[in-house]
């Protein structure tokens, strides 16, 4: 028989009635003292005793610690609450998987995966500025870096079903002299993480052309195809650890991309390098993790411009307790920026939360090759790259003034730093997204 865990809003399955039937009197001082209470550390240190209880197979504890974070957490409160309620979730979902027999939940993925409409993916991006910051400064770095070319070829990494590409199409038609003519390759498949849309990539890529005749530049799609490779639909119906890259890297060769001499290669990766294992396949020297065989066969291309965007958080560590700190106080970023400006029933909301909570999930529920969120900061990320052979690409005054007309648009609390080779998107001070180009050495 199935209930339902309710706090102030929040509604998870579970198999398990009795799970939270545990008394108040049972919680240690420590525990019962952070009941009711909103603030951020209590609330972290909740979630700390219970992945320590879950690490330790103690099923009470984690029991209990559970009872207490379910009265504080809220689907519909404010932003720790709402934080608190999908961190709740996902202890929930890993307890199924650490404890399945004693704490008998029910395993199974608590998301429903939306797909979008186009318009809507739009709304989407323009929410908060999360993804038109890396879309605007990676834009601006292309468009400077192909400046005297007549022939680009891009070849787009990313998450966003190339919503980016559209800007820069407007502004290459725009080019005194006339535009050049641009091509872009993108691979079959992607991560299985939001946001998901209900087209193909066929679908994309021909809209994207429709737009490029109207703006009279020419264009041209390419799909990388691998019959090994999941497609799109396969990628909705399967778990996280069917998602598998080192047959795509085998088609990244001069031969099956089509590279020509006379185009200037560009390298986009937004929100990617994340969801390739920075684990060693091996124990020697020698031995490379996925994340940094790719970077070398990149190298090897010898692009032009390689752009690199993704969130500025270290969520790699194989410490389930340091993740859970890490994402605790990473992750309020966005639900803080949603709570300036949107209702706390804005269904936008409730929506663009969930798609956080999958990350959530994934981060605190899952281990091994199923962990796909895999993050690593800015600071080391610009380490790997230089390490792989790659020098930093400073971004021009002209498009640091046009990242901060964006965030104008946005609540007062978005802001713009720089560190060293990096440009930074903060949230009241804190670093949220990074971005950071780089060329090869052998140029």
């Amino acid at each position: 028989m199935e209930t339902e865990l309710r706090g102030n809003g929040t509604s998870i399955s579970l198999q398990n009635p009795s799970l939270f039937n545990s008394p108040q009197t049972s919680i240690t001082g420590a525990l019962k003292g952070c009941l009711g209470s909103l603030d951020g550390a209590c609330i972290e240190k909740l979630l700390l005793h219970c992945a320590s209880a879950l690490e330790s197979n103690d099923v009470t504890l984690a029991q209990q610690v559970m009872w207490v974070l379910n009265n504080v957490a809220s689907s519909l409160g404010d932003p720790n609450q709402r934080l608190t309620s999908w961190f709740l979730r996902a202890l929930i979902s890993r307890a199924s998987r650490v404890c399945p027999t004693t704490m008998n939940f029910n395993g199974g993925s608590i998301f429903q995966r939306r797909l979008m409409t186009v318009t809507e993916l739009a709304g989407y991006v323009d929410l908060i500025p999360w993804h038109r910051f890396g879309f605007c400064i990676s834009n601006g770095a292309i468009f400077k870096a192909v400046q005297g070319y007549a022939k680009v070829h891009i070849l787009d990494f990313s998450i966003s079903h190339c919503m980016q590409w559209p800007t820069l199409i407007d502004a290459l038609a725009k080019r005194p002299g006339g535009p050049p003519s641009l091509r872009i390759t993108v691979p079959c498949c992607r991560p299985p993480v939001p946001p998901l849309v209900n087209l193909s990539t066929e679908e994309v890529g021909h809209r994207l052309a429709n737009f490029a005749k109207f703006k009279d530049v020419p264009f041209a799609f390419h799909v990388i195809e691998d019959p090994y490779l999941p497609s799109y639909g396969e990628i909705l119906s399967k778990e996280s650890s069917a998602f598998q890259l080192e047959s795509l890297l085998c088609r990244l060769t001069p031969s099956e991309l089509d590279l020509r001499e006379d185009e200037a290669l560009v390298i986009n990766c937004q929100n990617w390098l994340r969801y390739l294992s920075d684990e060693r396949k091996g124990k020697t020297a020698h031995d490379s993790s996925l994340r940094g065989t790719f970077l070398d066969i990149i190298r090897r291309l010898n692009p032009l411009i390689m752009v690199v965007v993704d969130e500025d958080s270290d969520l790699s560590s194989s410490s389930l307790s340091s993740r859970i700190t890490t994402c605790f106080n990473y992750l309020w970023i966005p639900f803080d920026a949603l709570e300036t400006f949107l209702p706390k029933d804005s269904s936008q909301r409730l929506e663009y939360e969930s798609d956080i909570g999958h990350k959530i999930e994934n981060v605190i529920s899952f281990e091994g090759s199923q962990r796909i969120e895999r993050l690593e900061s800015g600071a080391n990320l610009s380490q790997r790259m230089k390490n792989a052979g790659f020098f930093s690409v400073p971004f021009c005054e002209e498009t640091i003034m046009e990242v901060k007309s964006l965030l104008d648009e946005h609540a007062g609390g978005w802001g713009m730093k720089r560190e060293e080779d990096i440009l930074v998107l903060t949230w009241k001070g804190h670093n949220s997204v990074f971005a950071t180009a780089w060329a090869s050495t052998t140029l």
